[in-house]
């Protein structure tokens, strides 16, 4: 049985080549528009991106010892994943995001609660990423999930 990455660097160098360049530059995208204050790790076997508990002592509800979670990317079997906990919390930011991309693309968004699916890497919209990576800050966030998560 093969380890699980560690790091979000080796996470990167187990995603086959072809589409090793998509998920780097997804990483740096994602990394580059988040405001300060969020952490890149491995969340949940994935890349991802956590308020710690240094800004939220409380952590995610389902198990506190862990921060909490708010975006990750994955390289699934046929699909290039993006997960945004904002998206799941704010249908119209996701109804938007879906228009501005179907606009743009002509084509129709493969979408789940908090998933952003592209089984094509050239379909990644990495500017439009950056915009929506780039709304909500670590504080935003934690009152987001007070509000609607946390009971």
């Amino acid at each position: 049985m093969k380890a699980s990455p560690s790091t979000p660097s080796d996470y990167l160098l187990s995603v086959d080549e072809a589409r090793r360049p998509a998920m780097s530059r997804l990483r740096e995208t994602i990394s580059g528009a988040l405001p300060a204050g969020f952490l890149e790790t491995m969340s949940y076997g994935m890349i991802g991106w956590v308020v710690p508990h240094e800004l939220y002592a409380p952590g995610y509800h389902c198990d506190p010892k862990l921060p909490l979670p708010f975006a990750s990317i994955a390289a699934q079997k046929n699909h290039i994943a993006v997960y945004h906990m904002g998206l799941y919390a704010y249908p119209a930011r996701l109804e938007a995001f879906v228009k501005h991309y179907e606009d743009d693309h002509k084509a129709k968004l493969d979408v789940g609660k908090s998933c952003l699916r592209f089984k094509k890497p050239e379909h990644i919209p990495f500017e439009l990423l950056a915009e929506l990576f780039g709304e909500m800050s670590p504080a935003d966030w934690i009152e987001t999930y007070e509000r609607e998560y946390k009971r």
